[in-house]
């Protein structure tokens, strides 16, 4: 299988002996483009998030690699100076596509995920106002660092990504998730307060953000999703978290800044309420949570999504793993979607299996 673009209405499929092939019934269909294909990684990101013509598609990894996975690596081939934390050094020595994530802590003023160390500390209002002093660091120094990589990606070398916390997460990880859970109802006034003070830092980091690098993509941080659903109804939805979206989002949407919710587990009754607000994509889109992806393709159209790809093939062999690709490939079709590994590649997965992955990876994701 291969394909010479992807795009709702647009791409041209082929079949494996490269006939020229009807795609699927989400609207893909044979059509003239103009021959310009997108010649750097920036380019093509842009263009797969636009449901347009690509050369190929994206090989990328989003999710960095466990610290147990990479250790165990070391020991199989992977060269020992690569630490877990050198996310783009790794994905260069695998020959993946590059890209440089800052992810803006709500605790430290770093740009790596380090917020856990706080998880449970607040119960009620007064809880909060003791440790509000703490929160919400500068972070010029990481902004600053940003300007290097908005170089490379004026000249299409690296996509940039940036992360924010969002609604549902920061609150959690302040309360913990039952305490969370009994304060939707019993502490609104709290839940709001610190939402308020999570939106203002957000829209001051992003002031600041620009003003050195518009990034290719944003994520927000939720996890508001299980394996059988949404953590929280419809209802608590639009009064705790939307409102604070319909605050955030114009302000990438000025910029024509896609953004996509990190949100694991089954993401299928959540994506409604993303797609009224303008939030345009999820990842990772969990096979283990029984997300669908092309039911959610079939239903909304032009939805955003990245991974998908279950991890749990890994171990099973080429045969799985291909299996797993073949399943993806109305998907890959379809545009708007960079297949990835759908979280964390796991420490059971040997470094040859990986390769094997890679392997196949580049085979579909090859245009024709």
């Amino acid at each position: 299988m291969g394909f010479l673009g992807a795009g709702v209405g647009r791409a041209i499929v082929r079949d494996a002996c490269g006939h020229r092939t009807w795609g699927s019934d989400c609207g893909v269909y044979e059509s003239d483009f103009a021959l310009a294909q997108p010649v750097n990684h920036v380019e093509r990101f842009r263009a797969v998030m636009n449901f347009q013509p690509v050369d190929r598609l994206p090989r990328w990894e989003w999710a960095m690699w466990w610290d147990e996975t990479i250790a165990r690596w070391h020991g199989e081939g992977l060269p020992r100076h690569l630490r877990a934390s050198q996310v783009f050094d790794i994905a260069r020595w695998f020959g993946l596509d590059p890209y440089q994530q800052f992810w803006f802590s709500t605790t430290d003023p770093t740009i790596e995920a380090t917020q856990h160390h706080v998880e449970g500390i607040v119960a009620n209002m007064d809880d909060y106002v003791r440790v509000r002093p703490d929160l919400f660091p500068a972070h010029a120094v990481a902004i600053e660092g940003m300007a290097a990589w908005a170089a490379r990606q004026r000249l299409g070398q690296a996509v940039v990504w940036c992360t924010l916390e969002g609604f549902f997460w920061f609150p959690r990880t302040l309360m913990g998730f039952e305490k969370l859970m009994f304060a939707f109802a019993d502490q609104p006034e709290l839940l709001h307060a610190i939402n308020r003070d999570l939106l203002a830092f957000n829209l001051d980091l992003l002031d600041q953000i620009f003003r050195v690098c518009v990034p290719t993509f944003m994520t927000i941080a939720e996890d508001m999703s299980y394996n059988h659903g949404p953590m929280i109804s419809g209802r608590t939805f639009d009064e705790f978290v939307a409102p604070y979206y319909r605050a955030l989002l114009p302000r990438l949407q000025e910029r024509g800044i896609p953004l996509l919710m990190d949100t694991d587990g089954d993401v299928t009754r959540l994506v409604p309420w993303l797609e009224e607000l303008g939030v345009q994509g999820v990842l990772p889109l969990e096979r283990q949570a029984q997300v669908d992806g092309w039911q959610l393709r079939r239903q909304f159209p032009r939805l955003l999504m990245v991974g998908h790809f279950d991890k749990m093939t890994m171990t099973r062999g080429e045969a799985a793993m291909r299996a797993e690709f073949e399943r993806l490939v109305p998907l890959m079709r379809s545009g708007g979607f960079i297949p990835s590994v759908d979280h964390q590649t796991p420490p059971g997965v040997s470094l040859g299996q990986y390769r094997c992955y890679l392997g196949l990876l580049k085979e579909y994701t090859q245009g024709s």
